[in-house]
């Protein structure tokens, strides 16, 4: 199966932004709704953003308004721009996907290994 990579994680400081990346790590037919999710230390992954491949998007409450979720459906990669950055935004971001290898294939769904999200305060 085809694994996800994020990109785009790293140090920034509060206020700052980043721009999260989650593609494919290989050739897919297609790629379905994608969920990017978070997890703290000592916390649960808790889902912060989806993105349908109708360009639809939905957010939780804590990032409303700071963080927004697009797709470039030629390139199959999915962004997570993230501004006004909190030090409780600090976390592994990882990004989920439901993909299809070819159109006449079923669909699952996989993850990424996640990339550090560190907002200093």
């Amino acid at each position: 199966q085809v694994q996800l990579v994020e990109t785009g994680g790293g140090p920034v400081q509060a206020g700052g932004s980043l721009r999260l990346s989650c593609a494919p790590s290989g050739n897919v037919f297609r790629v379905n709704t994608v969920g990017w999710y978070r997890q703290a230390p000592g916390k649960q992954r808790v889902l912060v953003a989806t993105s349908t491949s109708d360009g639809g998007a939905n957010y939780a409450d804590f990032v409303k308004g700071r963080f927004t979720v697009s797709r470039d459906n030629v390139r199959k990669t999915v962004y997570l721009q993230m501004n006004s950055l909190k030090s409780e935004d600090t976390a592994i971001y990882y990004c989920n996907a439901e993909l299809k290898n070819y159109f006449w294939s079923s669909t699952y769904t996989t993850w990424g290994q996640g990339t550090q999200v560190t907002v200093s305060s």
